[in-house]
């Protein structure tokens, strides 16, 4: 791969210039050579290579050597897995966050938090130093826009009062930032996205090449969900609408089409990381101590193939590393809501893989609640069919981080919340149209918000939203308790420990 001149942070907000890999899942053409800062930023192919640096940074899940997945991040601290792995000390840093027990020095807290700030030191160099002297430049600096109010709203919805940065600062300026209130950083969430909406294009406008970028919808999506998150219902539910009327998507007719690989950059699709499997690696040439092409994640959550893990004979769910074991509480809650389909589709209980000719001891595996999730699974046919590749080091899968059914059922919170009931029971009945269960009916007040509440559950397991709806939602103490969820304190992570020292920051409520 070749290089060129992008900064990236080395802990949190302390930025350092360097080289980084841009991704061939990103952009397939050769780069000549690197340039200094004064030479670079000055044309359309310049622009270019720094927005799919911006990218390729929220790809990096493999990052270092390290597993540093924001997903994960995201579906840990919530009531729909277990960590898993091999045992107790199989990834720590997620067993804390599954634990409740994560501290300032969590590495995944460290990690996540760093890529958030990485991404957006890399769109502050494009917004600042592109001019919008061409239409590819401008459309560019509106990406960048998009994806840096992206990773300040997951910076602001998991960590609070964040710093906010705009520009390029010099190290002796870190110490001076620090936190800025969470109705600030919304604030400028608002603005990015605006500013981008009227520049970016629809989904449809983008070659088969440019698909990975975030258009028009994706970024009144993200618009719709920050005012959401701070309960401006009716600005939430036009950005929603606007979204929903435009045509520009569609839901797909199961949850198993939308995650297929004939499914990525679909008509369920209004932003996602892509990944490639064309790098065909082997455990001689995988770069461990780089960022890979392919999604090594979904390996990890695969079922733990080293305790005899047999899949079921019509199925292309191989063995994996056993992180990220569905609980039998999401299995059972499909099976109350006569959710046959989609539970299919999301979880598979040992006795369904058994009955299927699979086989998985009953007992012994770590963590194991008799239940594997199928939504990001470890299936074969989106891994590298080249001779010699490793399955488990190949695959191509894409993270799903915006997707229209999330879309719909916002829309629906947004106008249950403000007043407009029937309008939310209609989106939450269009997604249930899809999934094969029935229309809900004469429901309103609290058993609407309830149906809601169960809808997302089951909806969206597994997509990284269930702890952070839980918490806007006052529920969290409720349905986490039992798992260690201390209400007052785990609403948030903790402040790196490493940007407390460097930058000077304030610790989170009861955090060391």
């Amino acid at each position: 791969m070749k290089t060129f001149i992008i900064k990236y942070a080395v802990v949190g907000m302390a930025v350092v210039l360097t080289a980084s890999s841009c991704k061939k899942s990103f952009l397939d053409q050769e780069v000549p050579g690197k340039l200094t800062q004064e030479e670079f930023y000055k044309t359309d192919a310049d622009a270019n290579l720094a927005i799919v640096g911006t990218y390729d940074i929220m790809q990096s899940d493999y990052w270092k050597g390290g597993w540093n997945s924001m997903l994960m991040l995201k579906i840990m601290p919530s009531d729909e897995s277990n960590a898993g792995g091999a045992n107790a000390g199989d990834q720590p840093g997620y067993q804390e966050l599954d634990k409740f027990t994560a501290t300032s020095q969590n590495d995944k807290v460290g990690a996540a938090w760093q890529k958030c700030y990485t991404a957006i030191y890399r769109a502050n160099q494009i917004i600042n130093k592109v001019q919008p002297e061409s239409p590819v430049r401008t459309r560019i600096i509106a990406e960048a826009k998009f994806l840096r109010a992206y990773n300040y709203f997951d910076l602001v919805s998991m960590w609070g009062d964040v710093p906010l940065v705009l520009d390029v600062i010099e190290p002796t300026q870190y110490a001076a930032v620090g936190r800025t209130a969470k109705a600030s950083v919304y604030a400028q969430i608002e603005k990015d996205l605006t500013e981008a909406i009227a520049v970016l294009p629809l989904k449809s406008a983008y070659s088969s090449a440019d698909r990975f970028r975030a258009s028009k919808g994706a970024a009144q999506s993200l618009l719709g969900k920050a005012y959401l998150y701070q309960k401006k219902w009716a600005d939430a539910a036009t950005q929603f609408d606007l979204v929903i009327n435009s045509g520009a998507y569609q839901l797909a007719e199961s949850i198993g089409e939308a995650f297929s690989k004939a499914g990525e950059f679909g008509k369920e699709s209004v932003f996602e990381i892509s990944y490639s499997n064309a790098a065909a690696y082997d455990y001689g040439n995988f770069p461990w101590g780089d960022t890979p092409e392919s999604n090594i994640h979904v390996q990890l959550w695969g079922p733990r193939a080293d305790v005899g893990y047999v899949k079921a004979t019509a199925d292309s769910l191989v063995g994996g590393w056993g992180m990220n074991l569905a609980k039998r509480k999401l299995y059972d809650a499909y099976v109350a809501a006569g959710d046959v389909t989609r539970r299919r589709q999301t979880v598979m209980s040992r006795d369904e893989l058994i009955a299927g000719g699979g086989a998985f001891p009953a007992t012994g595996v770590y963590e194991f609640d008799g239940c594997f999730q199928r939504k990001y699974g470890s299936f074969i046919s989106q891994s590298a069919g080249t001779p010699n590749a490793v399955i488990e080091l190949n695959y191509g899968t894409n993270w799903r981080f915006i997707r229209y059914a999330d879309v719909v059922l916002m829309a629906a919170e947004a106008h249950f919340r403000n007043a407009a009931e029937g309008t939310a029971l209609g989106y939450i009945n269009s997604v249930r149209a899809k999934r094969n269960m029935t229309p809900l009916v004469g429901l309103s007040g609290p058993a609407l918000f309830n149906a809601l509440v169960r809808e997302r559950q089951l909806e969206l397991a597994f997509e990284g939203f269930r702890w952070l709806d839980l918490v806007r939602w006052d529920l969290a103490e409720q349905e986490l308790g039992p798992l260690g969820f201390v209400k007052g304190k785990h609403e948030l992570l903790p402040i790196p420990y490493n940007d407390e020292i460097t930058g000077g920051l304030s610790q989170n409520p009861f955090y060391n």
